[in-house]
């Protein structure tokens, strides 16, 4: 199982396999056809009022993870979607944000590899 991050900005590739875009927000001056997304899981980003507070500050970045962790937590049935989507084809999680290493593409890329290892491990 393999997940990238990719920024919506980004020319898409067939390496990308099945590509994901994580904002709750469409990216800015981008159309449809040229982001070329295969789902656009909105449910999965971070609520709004961790978003704005987290404003790419790297000094809350671990609190950033910690709270879109838990609020990952509770969002199983997007988690679950992804997971599936991994265990057939590579996905790449698809964002808007400036930011190439803090932002919420990388946090949830994080999560799920933590929760594909666990279940390697159990299995």
């Amino acid at each position: 199982m393999k997940i990238k991050t990719k920024r919506a900005y980004d020319t898409p590739s067939r390496a990308d396999g099945f590509r994901i875009l994580v904002d709750r927000l469409w990216p800015r001056g981008i159309s449809k056809e040229k982001l070329s997304v295969d789902l656009w899981l909105k449910e999965i980003a971070p609520s709004d009022g961790l978003r704005k507070w987290f404003s790419h500050d790297p000094e809350r970045w671990e609190e950033f993870k910690s709270h879109y962790f838990e609020e990952l937590d509770a969002n199983s049935e997007a988690v679950e979607r992804i997971l599936q989507e991994a265990g057939r084809r590579p996905v790449t999680l698809i964002f808007s944000s400036k930011e190439q290493e803090l932002n919420n593409a990388s946090a949830l890329k994080e999560y799920l590899e933590k929760r594909m290892n666990q279940a390697a491990r159990a299995a």
